[in-house]
Order: C-alpha cells, then structure tokens, then sequence
C-alpha cells in the first residue's frame, strides 16, 4: 500500500515510515498540516495516518477538509489525546479509526492493514495478475503456477510496481521514485541487482520469461513474449 504520514515529529515520523518500508509498503511523509492536505489532495494513496496536533493546520483540520472536498481515503488519526471524547471527536471529524499514543507499531500496522483492505474491497485492485504469476498486496503473497515464491521486501515493491504497469515500460528514473524514494540518481546498479535477483526468483523453473529488458529505456513485465 501506499500510506502517507501526517507527523511533525521528525523522529517519529522517521521511525514510521521506515518501519513501514520494512513491512513492504511505500511511505511518503509530512511535516505540518497544510503540506500534508495539499499531498493529501493531490496524489493517491491508500491510507492517510494523521497526527492531531500539527503545526500551519491540525490534524482534525485536515481531516474534515479532505471529507468536505470528497476525498474518501481511509483516515488512521494518532494522538496523545486518548479520552473517550477525544477519539470521538476524531472520528467525528472524519477519521475512521483513532489510536492513543504511545502506540506498538504492530498494532498500527493492522490498523493500517485492515483500513487499506477496507478501500480495496472497493475500488483498489489488490491481487495483480501476469501469465501464471500472481501477487498479492493484502496478504504479501506471491505465486507462479500456484507454487508460493519467497520475496524480500524491496524485492515485492519492486515487483507489486511492475505488475501495477504491466505490459508497459517501466523506467529506471520511475523505479528510482517509487520503489527506493529517491528523488535523484545515486549513480549506483543498485536497479540491476535488484532486478537480477526478482528476474531469478520468479523465472527459475519455470518455462516463460515475464521480466523483459528494455535497452535504453526500462523494462517491462509481460507474458506471450
């Protein structure tokens, strides 16, 4: 999934969105209020965690503002306010579920989990399918011909953003963006690696190549070839 976080603690926000990268989703953060709505608004993601005290626009602030404008994207509000009347005010305000700090991490992530898997019974594709390979975002689940293949997290990111794009040409620059965030060249083959060990996994044993290089500009990911 992709989740964006809403926290003007740097050092939370950091520890989040690494443990979520981790846990194989792709994390993208803010640090106030209005940074936030405006992300919020203008890219798509699959779960918003929301601080509720925010500098330029709190966090209850932006909630109402995405419900008011028509955004519908699942809402996990974090605070330190816990009591009864706080969690309903948040979720009167928008949210869809409130968790108290200090939090475990495992139970925000089931939260997330379970509020992303709210949105895909609806309207986010969550099982992508080439050939005989399939992936699943819920579960984190990979199979080709119905044998399970075992994936590191970078690897399924990798792979989760390739099918999303199947039959199309996928870049290095667009690999770069969304599968490792970074915003520029690390004039690494950190890309090459990565893609030699997915091509292996999901290509040893079986009969047909999915995984294509595309000289100078990508690859793709494509079965009838």
């Amino acid at each position: 999934m992709r989740i964006l976080i809403i926290e003007d603690d740097r050092e939370a926000a950091s520890y989040l969105t690494k443990a979520l990268r981790e846990s194989g989703h792709v994390s993208d953060h803010a640090a106030d209020g209005e940074t936030g709505l405006h992300m919020a608004l203008t890219q798509a993601y699959d779960v918003l965690v929301v601080d509720r005290m925010l500098p330029e626009r709190d966090g209850l602030s932006v909630v109402s503002s995405l419900r008011e404008k028509g955004n519908a994207t699942p809402i996990l509000i974090l605070s330190a306010l816990g009591q009864v009347d706080d969690r309903v005010t948040g979720l009167r305000a928008g949210g869809d579920d409130y968790l108290p700090k200090p939090y475990a991490f495992s139970e925000l992530l089931a939260r997330i989990e379970i509020l992303g898997r709210r949105r895909g019974s609806k309207d986010v594709e969550t099982v992508y399918r080439v050939g005989d390979l399939e992936l699943d975002r819920l579960s984190h689940e990979v199979r080709r011909a119905g044998r399970p293949i075992t994936l590191q997290p970078r690897e399924f990111r990798l792979l989760e953003y390739l099918m999303k794009h199947a039959g199309q040409v996928v870049t290095r620059t667009m690999l770069l963006e969304n599968v490792w965030d970074y915003h520029f060249d690390p004039q690494t083959n950190v890309i090459d690696v990565h893609i030699s060990r997915l091509r292996s996994k999901i290509e040893r044993d079986f009969g047909e190549p999915l995984l294509h290089t595309v000289r100078g500009s990508g690859y793709i990911i494509r079965a009838g070839d």
